[in-house]
């Protein structure tokens, strides 16, 4: 039920929203709004203050809206009536009136990420665990304990780096633009501060999804390697392991993190038969040692060694918050990177260098906008600024249907002096038709993929 009321007020909030800037400019520029709906279909709730005033409705079906303006090109207009029709107002004013709706869902995501950063976020401390193993980052020096602090792609100007989340983000901007990305880190005491560099632009790709971290080899948040919950009748049972052990090492390799010593229980089936390892372990003041024998599963096509019981304490938290200023410079600059980067992901698809598996549609985001609001509303409002974004970059995308198609249409006619034809509009528009069903049948196809688990 959350699902569902979150994804609902999402969708809300961005429609009316997009709508509401359709709107507003119209009604500056001095021309007629005759319906103002969120949704299409049969209405099922309606105002209208005066015969002559705007309609608001709220219709069955809430994947978007429409602005209905006075135009002659789609009704009879009465005399008095045409100076307040949309196809008689100047060029500029038509194309102010189909840009605003985009504008306002980029400036909404402004507001969004604003207060997303005044109210403060729990985000892992940039605090690194294990690199996998011959990856980027292993090779590159680092290590696990490594605090990340700052980082950047030309040595000269450094961005803070305020979590997991920030890195992440940097990580994601250095592949897209394929540039090598540098690192200064420091201790967990912030003390011997040293510098690596990640030579993300020998990636040979540039498609941002799910398993970019894993390629470049960070091993996500530092992790102590501590036994949590031990499940019974486990492997790890049996050996007397508890919670709260400590691992020091298996089979004399000292164990760095809790994602070292998983991938050490996981890599132990391998192997057609499992042998037992030799733990070292700390319980309070004692150092004892125990022989696990990981009970060997599959895990797809894979056989893994598990030990039945959870692993890695809780990784060190930090809440990022800004002041008033600083929250808005910040959200400013978020929005417009992340509408650079939506941008350049659609250019890349486009093109053949992205994923079409990139391209997600409601059932993701209904699943997300419920995760994000159980845990917190900050975290609900950086989501919604996300989608926000995205809902904006895409009606700029020069496809007819869009509101970049529309303004294609005003270029051209600032370009020669008189407007498309309408044959050629009719055909623009069923070509538009095709490749929007197109887009939402992959999009949908995706969300189906990523919810049953397929790869």
């Amino acid at each position: 039920m959350i699902t569902v009321l979150a994804f609902l007020l999402t969708l809300g909030v961005l429609i009316v929203v997009h709508e509401y800037g359709h709107y507003r400019v119209a009604v500056a520029c001095g021309v007629k709004v005759l319906r103002f709906s969120v949704g299409f279909g049969r209405v099922i709730w309606r105002r209208q203050a005066t015969p002559d005033s705007t309609e608001f409705v709220v219709s069955m079906l809430p994947l978007g809206g429409y602005v209905r303006m006075l135009d002659e090109r789609e009704a009879p207009v009465d005399s008095a009536q045409l100076a307040h029709a949309f196809n008689r107002q100047s060029l500029w004013k038509r194309s102010a009136i189909v840009a605003a709706g985009p504008i306002a869902n980029l400036l909404l995501a402004v507001i969004l990420y604003a207060g997303a950063h005044w109210i403060g976020m729990d985000e892992p401390k940039a605090v690194l665990g294990a690199p996998v193993a011959d990856s980027i980052a292993e090779r590159s020096g680092l290590r696990a304990g490594d605090w990340v602090q700052f980082s950047s792609t030309d040595g000269s100007e450094w961005a803070e780096v305020r979590s997991m989340t920030d890195l992440v983000w940097h990580l994601t901007q250095a592949v897209l633009h394929g540039e090598a990305l540098q690192l200064r880190v420091a201790d967990a005491n912030g003390q011997h501060e040293r510098s690596f560099v990640l030579e993300l632009d020998g990636l040979g790709s540039r498609d941002v999804d799910a398993q970019l971290i894993r390629r470049i080899g960070l091993g996500g948040a530092y992790a102590e390697p501590v036994m949590g919950q031990i499940k019974p009748g486990g492997p790890a049972e049996a050996a007397g392991l508890r919670a709260g052990d400590r691992v020091l090492s298996v089979d004399g390799k000292a164990i760095a993190d809790a994602s070292s010593l998983r991938e050490l229980i996981r890599s132990s089936g391998s192997a057609a038969v499992i042998t037992p390892q030799q733990w070292l372990v700390e319980r309070g003041s004692q150092r004892l040692q125990f022989d696990v024998e990981p009970a060997l599963v599959a895990d797809g096509e894979r056989r893994v060694g598990r030990i039945e019981a959870f692993i890695g304490g809780p990784p060190e938290m930090v809440l990022v918050r800004y002041g008033f200023l600083d929250g808005l410079s910040q959200a400013v600059s978020r929005t417009a990177e992340m509408a650079s980067l939506t941008l350049k992901m659609f250019g890349r698809m486009v093109i053949g260098e992205a994923s079409l598996k990139n391209l997600t549609g409601p059932l993701t985001i209904a699943d997300y906008a419920g995760q994000s609001v159980r845990v917190g509303l900050a975290y609900y409002l950086g989501f919604l600024a996300v989608v926000s974004i995205s809902l904006g970059v895409l009606n700029l995308l020069p496809l007819p249907m869009l509101d970049g198609g529309h303004l294609m249409y005003h270029l051209f006619e600032a370009a020669t002096g008189r407007p498309v034809s309408g044959l050629w509009l009719e055909r623009l528009q069923r070509g538009g038709v095709a490749i929007m069903l197109m887009m939402m049948s992959i999009a949908l196809f995706n969300d189906v993929v990523r919810l049953v688990g397929l790869p």
